[in-house]
Parts: structure tokens; sequence; C-alpha cells
């Protein structure tokens, strides 16, 4: 999923609220620290997943060499793979 900053700080801003009003969260280091963790926190995980996708393409790729790729649906065969290699990476899709 590719998101904007300004995505991003919505998104942040919007889990923070909701964490807030359902009394979750004791904010020791201020608001603005939080939400820069938050913020922070939702680009790692954007960057895992583009990283597991450009991986995924990969090994599909080298895979369909091998085996000379006839008769393969490809769009299943790379969700297998994502789903391998995110189960692997301990990455929740």
């Amino acid at each position: 999923m590719r998101l904007k900053d300004e995505q991003i700080a919505r998104l942040a801003e919007k889990v923070l609220g909701d964490l807030e009003r359902a009394q979750l969260v004791q904010q020791k280091q201020g608001r603005g620290a939080v939400l820069a963790g938050i913020k922070a926190a939702i680009a790692k995980d954007i960057k895992q997943e583009e990283d597991l996708e450009r991986d995924a393409e990969a090994l599909l790729e080298q895979t369909l060499k091998a085996v000379g790729g006839q008769g393969i649906d490809r769009h299943k065969m790379l969700k297998m793979v994502k789903d391998k290699l995110a189960k692997e990476r301990k990455i929740v899709l």
C-alpha cells in the first residue's frame, strides 16, 4: 500500500485519537512524541510491505524462468509467494 506522508499523518492522528478516547494510552512524553512514534511505526510497516512485494515478484520471476511458466496462474502464484514470505517474516498483510 502506498500512502503519502499526509495520509500517514492523518492515519496516525486517527489511531492516537481512538486510543485517547478509549483511554488505552498514557502519554508520558507528550502527544507529539507519541504521534511521531505512531507515524514511524506506520511508515516502517509500509516499507516492510513494499519490500515483501518486491521480493515476492523477484522470487516469482525466478520460479517462472526455472519451470517455464506454462499454465501457471501468475496472480495466484504471486499471492502464494507473498503469503509464504509474510509468514516467514512475521508480517501481517
